[in-house]
This record gives C-alpha cells, sequence and structure tokens, in this order.
C-alpha cells in the first residue's frame, strides 16, 4: 500500500524520511486535484517492490496519470552523485512543487545532507518572494532548482543579486534558450542546466555530462539513460514498463545526439515533432532561433492542424518591442530550414503554465486554432 499525503514539504519530509530508512510505506504525493492521480495509482493496492520509496505522478507527453516508482536506492544514488557535482552538502531553497521529482528530489537532498529546506509560500512565482527567502538561508553552501521561465522572470525583475547568493542554479524541466544562458552568467549566477525525468530520478545529465554512475547513450535517434537511479517502472502498468524499461536502462521519447567528448545535447522531443508540408520540423529548434531575437523575451512554438500542410507551424511570443511575423521568419530561416519558420506568430502578455514552471503547450493549442495569422 501507499501513504497518500499532500504534495506540501511539511507533509512529504516525515513520510519521506521514514520511507527512506526503510521505516515507513511508499509515499505518494498528491497534488491539489487528486482525483486522477488517485484513480491512476490506486494507493490502497500493493506495491510492485518492496524498496519503493515513492510513487511520483506524472502525465509525460501524453496527459495519461502515471505513476513512476523510485526506490530508495534510486532516489539516494541521485542525491548523492547531486552532492559530489556540485561540490558537497548545502541548504536548499524549495521553488518548485513537491509533486514533481525536482521539488521532491529537493526535499531528499536536504534529508540526506541533515539541512532544512526554505519554502517559498503557496501561490503565484514571485521574483519579491525569491529574494525574501533566499534572505533566510542560513547554510556555507546554497543550491536552489528552477525551470527556465522562473530564471528568465528573476532575471527580467532584477533579482540577479539573490541568484548569485547561490552556489548552484539548478536549470532543468526545459530546454534554456542560449540567450538566457548568457544572461545568467553575465550576472554572475551559477547556472548548471540538467536533464532528466521522474524515471530517472530528476536530474541525471549536469551541464551535458552524466553524473557519477549514470551512463547515457543515443539508441535509433532517442536518448537512453541506464544506471542506479533509473526507475524499475511505473505503477500497475507492467505494458508501460516493457515498453520504456530495458535490462536497468530507460529508453526516453527525447531525441539527442552525444559530441566526441560524450556530452549530451538534447534535441527535442520525438512526440513533439510538427510534420508541415511532408516536412519535420522540431519546435524546441525554433524556440531556441525565435528567443536569440532581441525583441522576444519569451517564446513558445506549437503545431496545429492545417487544411493545406497538414500541421502548420505557430508561435506564441512575450515581446519586449514590436515583431512582425515575416522578421520572425526571416529571423529563424537564416540558420533553419524554410519549413521550420512559423505560418503564424501570436503576441501574448505572458505564456501559460503548470504547477512545475514549465509552459503549458496544450493550453496553446485552442488559442491557436481559434486566432489570426498574425499578431504583433
Amino acid at each position: 500500500m501507499l501513504l497518500a499525503v499532500p504534495a506540501t514539504a511539511g507533509a512529504l519530509l516525515p513520510a519521506l524520511a521514514a520511507a527512506l530508512a526503510g521505516l515507513g510505506p511508499a509515499v505518494l504525493p498528491l497534488p491539489p486535484d487528486p482525483g486522477r492521480v488517485l484513480a491512476a495509482c490506486r494507493p490502497d493496492e500493493p506495491v510492485e517492490h518492496g524498496d519503493v520509496a515513492v510513487v511520483v505522478p506524472t502525465s509525460g507527453s501524453t496527459g495519461e496519470p502515471k505513476g513512476v516508482l523510485l526506490t530508495a536506492g534510486n532516489l539516494r544514488a541521485s542525491a548523492e552523485a547531486t552532492e559530489r557535482r556540485l561540490g558537497g552538502p548545502g541548504q536548499w531553497l524549495l521553488a518548485i512543487p513537491p509533486t514533481h521529482i525536482g521539488g521532491i528530489q529537493v526535499l531528499v537532498r536536504s534529508l540526506l545532507a541533515d539541512t532544512e529546506p526554505v519554502l517559498l509560500p503557496e501561490g503565484p512565482f514571485r521574483a519579491s518572494t525569491f529574494t525574501a527567502r533566499t534572505a533566510r538561508l542560513t547554510g556555507t553552501r546554497r543550491y536552489v532548482s528552477l525551470v527556465p521561465t522562473q530564471l528568465l522572470r528573476l532575471l527580467s525583475a532584477g533579482a540577479s543579486d539573490a541568484l548569485a547568493e547561490y552556489d548552484a542554479v539548478l536549470l532543468g524541466g526545459a530546454t534554456a534558450p542560449a540567450p538566457l544562458l548568457e544572461a545568467a552568467r553575465r550576472a554572475r549566477v551559477s547556472v548548471v542546466t540538467t536533464y532528466g525525468s521522474s524515471e530517472t530520478s530528476g536530474g541525471c545529465v549536469y551541464d551535458g555530462m552524466p553524473l557519477d554512475g549514470v551512463e547515457v547513450s543515443v539508441v535509433a535517434g532517442r536518448v537512453q539513460v541506464a544506471g542506479p537511479v533509473v526507475s524499475p517502472g511505473y505503477r500497475l502498468r507492467p505494458d508501460l514498463t516493457a515498453q520504456g524499461f530495458h535490462h536497468g536502462a530507460f529508453l526516453t521519447n527525447d531525441l539527442g545526439r552525444l559530441a566526441d567528448d560524450g556530452r549530451l545535447q538534447v534535441l527535442g522531443r520525438a512526440d513533439d515533432v510538427i510534420i508541415t508540408g511532408g516536412e519535420k520540423v522540431a519546435p524546441t529548434a525554433v524556440e531556441a532561433r525565435l528567443a536569440e531575437h532581441p525583441a522576444v523575451a519569451e517564446v513558445a512554438v506549437v503545431g496545429v492542424p492545417d487544411a493545406e500542410w497538414g500541421q502548420r507551424v505557430v508561435a506564441f511570443a512575450v515581446l519586449s518591442a514590436p515583431l512582425s511575423l515575416e522578421q520572425a521568419r526571416e529571423h529563424v530561416v537564416r540558420h533553419l530550414p524554410r519549413a521550420f519558420a512559423p505560418r503564424e506568430l501570436r503576441v501574448v502578455t505572458c505564456l501559460p503554465l503548470l504547477a512545475s514552471g514549465k509552459i503549458d503547450r496544450a493550453a496553446l493549442h485552442p488559442r491557436a486554432g481559434s486566432s489570426a495569422k498574425e499578431g504583433t
């Protein structure tokens, strides 16, 4: 059986401590509206593996709820490898909801380091609150995990001094645009880009290089991760487990390639590819290119049905200066094939976010379908 608890630090910390020590049941963190998670994970049924410590609810790219089984060994291996890579234990600020693996790992690392995490209050993410809570940290080493949208908004709000207080700012959950990383480093922010998922106990590749004990390969264009951080599978879903997990390795849905020095470059999601006019377009490549335009503050790219092209490329952008569709297209085609150029540009005041801080791409699709051909 699982111990279903609200995904708050106050409820999770003691439950996680007991589960990691083998003194309590496996923990199921519950989001504010837990109905679908409870239906998918069925906490009253026996746990498949006796050493499971946490079942992480996730919907992946499909929107279908499922639970990722993580053992105490998985969580410890990830936390200990992170500690070694960052240079030692430290105190963490929890800025990511603990319904997600990034937030759960902040709590696990804090427990193993015997430090007390500082928590952000519930509600919208605000730079002023981040700065105030950063001032409460007392550890000699200080860490925080953020998603790119959070980092962008902190820099835009002038919170670079607070960010510079951290020995490492782990940045994951989505690909970070190059201009954002450059701006952070100019502001003396010690950014460490991370790659991973719930199935790999969180970030397992830092700045392109696998953590100790983690093996990364590319199989038929897709990233595969092996090592002690890899989950044994999905809760009550042997079919999905058989599809993704093989001999201790997890075959992701991420496209990637390895450089000669072993550094991983993630190219996008295999299931996010937009097929327009018979051409395959990677939305993340378009986003990265558009983010380099000085007029673009934030951007997200989706594909929507189109009678002529099958799908059309639509860009939603928060702008800091005027930008026309033609200018956006010209900027993209200087470095990418013409099929990658957006056929529609929608200017918005902000991008919709999930509770994790990632961009809510599903929320963009209805808006794209009903919008005009260009907004400026």
